[in-house]
């Protein structure tokens, strides 16, 4: 379908919206006047009101002129002064797919790279061209690889999917906000209702009545009714333009491969699914680890950290570049299924431009660091920036050491209810009082239901592993408050605790289980952890 035909097609379904709400209007306007003639009395005013009050929503609709702007994503705007390279690339790409360069370039967060353009008198007249660039996202790639995420964007410039945005955001917008209207009154129709049903309830039990109960079923039916016109409406809306979108989608992979080649589209396609997933991981487990214990990684290693994640972690990321969704797409998804747009790629003939070495997308920019910092200014929070700012090591460790010792709180609380102190040695002391309490403490954790139905020699079988855990975590609030372990950062794996003396791991064990036994024996941890 051209772009003449995507337009024309466009705002038909716009015009349906408007025609839909003149056909309400007028099926309304037939009822009054019905009413009026064959009527008379209050009942007819009751029923007029109705009318008046559906007629809102409709009206508003219908008068909703300016088509809604989402929010862009924050980011930092990069002149061509400031990234020649960057510039000069995008602008070659753009010449090559045959569409106008954006005006502006915009870096963000995301795993992502979208264009958009101010589009004027409905899409009908050009704009203000954007290309948002994700920095995580050329982190992964490569310049081929980003090449072809480039080509993909200017695909839809050159194919005027940004042009016809307006018309298509300005119908969803009109038919969500009119749908949500009437949605709005039923609510507050049913909420009015309860109220009065409630108070009413309570004078019956104050006269010492039974209450009758709250019953709001037919409330704002008719509101309802009207907003499932829509919805019928909304619902084909939006499986005509998300197919228009899926064609878009796959036509925009034809320019990648065109600019940067079948074997480059394709890698670059599976290495989005690999780098969306592996980006969320990096900002929960290492980016904000720290958060909690006030503490966020040297400026620019917030979203550049994740670069060392990606060389560690090559064997997983590799996976997840095979293993592609396949999963049946909705018929509202704008995009087809990753597997499909990448099948469709690779089964295009060898253009033997595959194998070739490019260097990493990162190098584009004039000083990647620096543009890695300016970002964290534009997109973290106040308080974020506010946060004391430390080496990885160091951040690895302080924050561990403080979850470990806020999670011990379960432990001394449960220290705390059988009379104990707090630490681990109150622990064994108490457990050199009465063996017996150690069972107690570990009944004061949740159990399983076979662990809960457990008597005898099985429930302290259940119990027993409950009770090692705690004495480990306690040895290990103990020796990190001493620095006698560290906390010790991987990027392959999750932090792990490093002890200062050699072969001590290797001796924590027995006298753990020890501890644990039927016939404990406190002494040997004791002078494992804490003697001086």
């Amino acid at each position: 379908m051209g772009a003449s035909l995507r337009a024309l097609r466009a705002l038909v379904l716009l015009a349906g919206f408007y025609l839909l709400g003149v056909f309400l209007l007028a099926a309304l306007g037939g009822i009054d006047y019905a009413l009026v003639t064959h009527l008379h009395g209050p009942v007819v005013a009751k029923l007029l009101l109705v009318s008046v009050v559906l007629t809102v929503p409709i009206v508003r609709g219908l008068f909703m002129l300016r088509t809604p702007r989402g929010d862009a994503p924050a980011g930092v705007a990069v002149s061509e002064a400031q990234e020649p390279e960057l510039w000069r690339a995008v602008r070659d790409v753009a010449q090559q797919v045959g569409t106008r360069a954006p005006d502006e370039i915009v870096l963000i967060d995301e795993v992502n790279a979208a264009v958009a353009e101010d589009a004027r008198l409905l899409g009908l007249r050009p704009g203000t061209r954007r290309l948002y660039l994700g920095l995580p996202l050329m982190t992964g790639l490569d310049e081929m690889q980003l090449r072809a995420v480039l080509a993909h964007e200017m695909g839809h410039y050159a194919n005027f999917d940004t042009r016809l945005t307006p018309l298509i955001a300005r119908g969803r917008a009109q038919l969500i906000r009119t749908i949500g209207y009437f949605h709005e009154r039923a609510d507050k129709k049913v909420a009015k209702e309860r109220a009065k049903q409630e108070r009413k309830d309570e004078k019956r039990i104050a006269k010492g009545k039974k209450a009758k109960g709250v019953d709001t079923a037919g409330e704002g039916a008719m509101y309802r009714a009207m907003a499932k016109i829509y919805i019928a409406y909304g619902n084909f809306y939006m499986r005509a333009t998300r197919s228009t979108s899926r064609r878009q989608e796959l036509a925009a992979d034809l320019a990648s491969v065109r600019v940067a080649g079948r074997d480059s589209a394709a890698s670059a396609l599976r290495e989005l699914n690999a780098l969306d997933s592996a980006h969320d991981f990096y900002m929960s487990s290492y980016a904000t680890l720290g958060v909690g214990a006030g503490l966020l990684p040297r400026p620019g290693e917030v979203f550049g950290g994740l670069r060392r994640l990606l060389d560690a972690r090559s064997a997983d990321l590799e996976e997840l570049r095979r293993e592609l969704s396949t999963e049946p797409t909705s018929p509202y998804d704008s995009h087809p299924a990753l597997a499909e747009r990448v099948a469709r790629i690779e089964a295009l003939p060898d253009d033997g431009r595959g194998g070739r070495a490019a260097r990493p997308a990162l190098e584009l920019l004039a000083d990647a660091g620096a543009a890695l910092a300016a970002l964290e200014q534009v997109v973290l929070t106040p308080e974020a920036l506010a946060l004391q700012r430390v080496d990885w090591d160091e951040l690895v460790h302080r924050s561990m050491t403080l979850y470990v010792g806020q999670g011990a709180e379960d432990i001394r609380e449960a220290l705390a209810a059988e009379g104990a102190g707090p630490g681990l040695e109150a622990l064994l002391d108490a457990i050199d009082a009465d063996p017996a309490v150690r069972w107690r403490i570990a009944d004061r954790f949740p159990k399983s239901e076979e662990a809960a139905a457990a008597t005898g020699r099985t429930a302290r079988e259940f119990a027993r592993p409950v009770v090692r855990r705690a004495l480990n975590q306690l040895v290990t609030v103990e020796l990190t408050e001493r620095g006698a372990a560290r906390w010790q950062l991987s990027w392959s794996d999750s932090a792990a605790l490093r002890y200062t003396a050699d072969g001590f791991e290797d001796r924590l064990g027995p006298v753990l289980d020890a501890a644990v036994a039927d016939q404990p024996d406190t002494e040997s941890l004791r002078k494992l952890v804490l003697a001086p």
